[in-house]
């Protein structure tokens, strides 16, 4: 996907300040059965379509109205994903701003994460 120079701009901007996990360490972490939030950040039919299995969905366009009341402790480990990364990494940056201290963006999102044959799941 093509995407426009200024929301390139802004996800470059939010890069700088947020942390950003690697598909293989979140994986590993799910493995290890580490207790943190992973979150799905996409639109809801993306979300049906297919999601990391062990994902909960909180989409963009809710997700700073909620957090606060699906996760109140703003010291909780949090890991957002989106498609490719650029999203979630917008949501990180929210977030942090919103005094979230430990939040993530994997980079690379789904679209990494199902070509590493990482499991989904449907629905």
């Amino acid at each position: 996907m093509k995407h426009n120079p200024g929301f390139l701009k802004l996800v470059e901007e939010a890069r700088q300040c947020i942390k950003e996990r690697t598909i293989a360490e979140v994986k590993a972490k799910l493995d290890r059965g580490e207790r943190f939030h992973f979150i799905d950040v996409r639109e809801d039919n993306e979300w049906v379509t297919d999601h990391a299995k062990g994902a909960v969905h909180l989409g963009r366009g809710i997700l700073e109205r909620d957090i606060e009341t699906v996760i109140p402790d703003k010291r909780a480990e949090i890991v957002l994903y989106c498609g490719g990364g650029f999203r979630s990494a917008l949501a990180a940056d929210n977030l942090r701003k919103m005094g979230y201290t430990n939040v993530a963006s994997m980079d690379g999102g789904i679209r990494a994460w199902r070509e590493a044959g990482y499991p989904i799941e449907k629905g």
